[in-house]
């Protein structure tokens, strides 16, 4: 289904211990992945379809598509979204029956799909509940990937990439076809790496590097001299926490500063905003606040002057002139 979810739509996520590592690279070797579902949330909602193809040295050569019956009925939405209606599911195979089929063919591969925290958050939950294992594959996720390589997307849902490269999606929110989009769209993903970088290794050498500065955010300047004193921004202190949906962390500084603000790593007294990407791919988050966002509430409760703002409201915020 790889639906995204804003972090103030979704509902806590349980403790997943063992879950596999997210991964920034381009493997040669690996299973994409996509399900569709009765719903958003892995911890109430339903898997209805499983798809995988399976990848060995970047060339397809294996795929499994099952339905599977969920407990509840599928509602008119869920129909209307991916056609799969209750008659279709009446005579699937249960979870218990296909899930052993699904984790062999999965094996340990690394796992690519398009905001596949999702997919794999149902996989866990399932595997979990009915056979009492853990599902520890990393993986990797297109919409990550693509939030870096292609930043001038106002959106990146997986549509929105197949168009920008050209990757035909006549059937969308069906889990087998939404896995051949996704191998289309990560191997052009693979290529325009390629292209912005000379290979993929030195995009993913980069990420690291820039994953690596986002602790020295201090260090950004900028060249404006003159700024407009009237803007939200300007001198203010801005902190970052999570995965930003339009750009990486450093781009988001950078705007800070170039509008006459400053970017810090961490909260302080002096921190006037902080800024709530999202958490998922942090795996040492146990109840989805960062210790940044702890830190600052407890100085707002301290009646410190800052502010807790989603990452919607800072791009409203820079758009201000």
């Amino acid at each position: 289904m790889s639906i995204s979810i804003s972090l103030f739509d979704s509902l806590p996520t349980k403790v997943r211990d063992g879950k596999g590592k997210s991964l920034l690279q381009f493997p040669q070797d690996y299973t994409v992945i996509d399900t569709e579902t009765t719903g958003y949330s892995a911890e109430y909602d339903e898997i209805i379809e499983f798809a995988a193809i399976r990848v060995r040295d970047g060339v397809p050569v294996d795929k499994m598509q099952t339905l599977v019956k969920p407990f509840d009925s599928v509602d008119g939405y869920i129909e209307q979204l991916t056609g799969i209606t209750n008659d279709m599911l009446r005579d699937a195979p249960t979870p218990t029956e296909v899930l052993p089929a699904i984790l062999d063919f999965l094996g340990d591969d690394i796992l690519v799909g398009h905001n596949v925290n999702f997919d794999i958050n149902f996989l866990y939950d399932y595997a979990e509940e009915y056979l009492g294992r853990t599902v520890n594959n990393d993986f990797v996720d297109t919409l990550r990937l693509a939030r870096r390589l292609l930043p001038e997307l106002k959106h990146h849902r997986l549509c929105d990439i197949a168009q920008a490269f050209g990757v035909a999606q006549p059937i969308s929110h069906r889990s087998l076809a939404d896995c051949d989009t996704t191998l289309a769209c990560f191997d052009c993903l693979k290529g325009k790496a390629t292209e912005k970088y000379g290979s993929a290794t030195i995009f993913v050498e980069k990420t690291k590097r820039d994953a690596y500065r986002w602790s020295h955010l201090e260090r950004i300047t900028t060249e404006n001299t003159e700024f407009d004193t009237s803007h939200p921004l300007y001198r203010k202190r801005c902190v970052f926490t999570g995965a930003l949906e339009r750009m990486t962390r450093m781009q988001a500084a950078q705007l800070v500063v170039d509008r006459g603000g400053y970017a810090d790593n961490g909260i302080t007294k002096k921190t006037n905003y902080l800024i709530l990407g999202n958490n998922d791919y942090c795996k040492s988050i146990k109840d989805r606040k960062s210790s940044k966002q702890k830190k600052a509430e407890q100085y707002k409760l301290d009646g410190y002057d800052i502010e807790i703002i989603p990452e919607s409201v800072f791009y409203e915020m820079l758009a201000q002139e």
